[in-house]
Formats: C-alpha cells, structure tokens, sequence
C-alpha cells in the first residue's frame, strides 16, 4: 500500500457496499462521476464476489467495455461475454468445506455455469441476492453433480460467531488451497485460490497493461483488503468496516452518500492533474 505521486490510469472498485447503495442501485450522482474519469482519460471497471448476470446491469449502465472479474478475480471477461480467465473450486476442496458445514444452521448457495443454486428460496438475504446476481435461485439438497465445477460456495447465516467458527474450521482444513473470507458477515464465502481480489486487481492491470502503482482501488469489506493493499492509491468506504478502513490510504464516504463519487472528486481526479 503506498500513497506516491503516480497519476492514477485505472480505478477498479468493488460492488456492493461500494459501486451501489443500500438498494444495489447505482446513483445518478455515481454514474455522472465515473463519466468525469472517462472523460479525464482514466479507466474503470469492476471486480466483485458476484457472478457474470449480476455485474453485467452495472457494466451496461455504465458503459464499461474492458475487462472486468466476477468471483473476487475468478473470472475475468468482457462486456460480449468473453471469458479471457477462468478459476473454480478444486473438487476435493468443494467436498471438503461442505462436509465441514453439514453440521451447521446455514443455507447453502453454490454457483456454477453463471448460475445460482441454494437450499432455500425464502429469506432477507435470498431477496438480495436475486439483486445481486440478477437472477432467481435453482433450489436444490443435492449439490453433489456442482462440486466439480464451482465458481463460488456460500454459507448464509445470521448467527455471526457461528459464521466465524466455520470460517475458521474451513480456513484450517483448506485455507492453503482456496479463499475463503467472509464478504459480510452473515457470508461465508469459498473460492478458487486465485479467486481473490488481490491477484484478481493483478490480472485486471495485466488486462488494462498499467502498472499497480498507476490503479485506485475502492472497496468496503474484508475481502477487498487484498486489493487495497496492491493497489497504488487505496480507498476505504465510510462503511467499512474499522480494521478495513486501517488498511487503506484514504476513507471516502458510505455508499449510501455516493462514496465512489466522492471519492472521484476529491482523491482520484486530483492524481490526474484535472480539477473542477
């Protein structure tokens, strides 16, 4: 994490909690900034733990047509569906990690083929996450025929310490061979070991061809902090989290009060040398 003097080229934020409000709607005021970069010459684009359906209403409304990475980094692909990058679950740790969680309360979600499947359509968090990935839920209790091929495994549970523990018995079991983090703190989530935002803001500067030190990097939770941490210029939202916020150089404010915007304004475009 360094703060120099680089101009910034490339902005890569996450979604929820950051790009999008309360509602995963992207404001006017949002959408208007990140006009302001294209038209100072900065790249955008996107890395979020949703799959393909979900990011892509953010990518049309934007406009966005480089590379952008689904799966924390486990997918990287373009607006016409092009798929340049590709990392899924290795089989014995998707067996692995669910027979850990069989023996606790949570709900079960597994994406695989950009497609949703879960123990349960019913719930504050399926209704958000039909947002979040733009469709509905397959509901399912075999998960078996998936585990072969999985982008993303989720535990949901509102019982917060006993998401950790799990967390913790997961990491301990395959921590070495998968991420796994939780992205809220009612998520659990499990992916491909290169499926995390650190190597995926590498293989996104890779993509765009800047060096790290010319990226600004945006999110909110746990799971971004190894993006922050690469990026050139790294912004916390005023909703993350504190551990969060400590990691990063600057804190902008919440996603509900246009953070990224903000942030645009006032931190990024500044690095460009271009001014209200």
């Amino acid at each position: 994490m360094s703060d120099g003097v680089k101009p910034i080229a490339l902005v890569v934020s996450d979604i929820d909690g950051t790009l999008v409000d309360r509602q995963k709607k992207l404001t006017a005021a949002t959408t208007a900034a990140v006009l302001r970069l294209e038209e100072a010459g900065v790249g955008f684009t996107v890395i979020s733990a949703r799959p393909i359906s979900g990011i892509l209403p953010i990518v049309e409304t934007l406009g966005l047509e480089g590379p952008m990475a689904a799966f924390n980094g486990g997918i990287l692909f373009k607006r016409d569906g092009t798929i340049t990058e590709h990392h899924v679950i290795d089989e014995s740790v998707a067996k692995g990690v669910m027979a850990i969680a069989a023996d606790s309360p949570v709900d079960l979600w597994v994406f695989a083929d950009d497609r949703w499947y879960a123990s349960t359509d019913q719930g504050e968090h399926v209704a958000h996450e039909r947002l979040a990935s733009n469709q509905d839920p397959i509901v399912t209790d075999d998960f078996g025929d998936l585990l072969a091929r999985a982008d993303k495994i989720t535990f949901v549970s509102d019982d917060a310490p006993m998401l950790s523990d799990l967390a913790g018995r997961c990491k301990a079991a395959h921590g070495d061979d998968a991420t796994i983090v939780q992205s809220q703190v009612y998520y659990l989530d499990v992916t491909a070991l290169a499926a995390n935002k650190g190597d995926g803001l590498i293989a996104l500067a890779a993509a765009f061809d800047q060096p790290l030190d010319a990226i600004a990097a945006l999110g909110d939770q746990f799971n971004d902090v190894p993006m922050l941490e690469r990026a050139g210029l790294s912004i916390a939202m005023g909703n993350a989290p504190d551990p969060v916020k400590a990691r990063a150089d600057h804190v902008t404010t919440a996603n509900d009060a246009d953070g990224v915007a903000h942030a645009i304004d006032t931190i990024i475009l500044p690095r460009t040398g271009v001014t209200e």
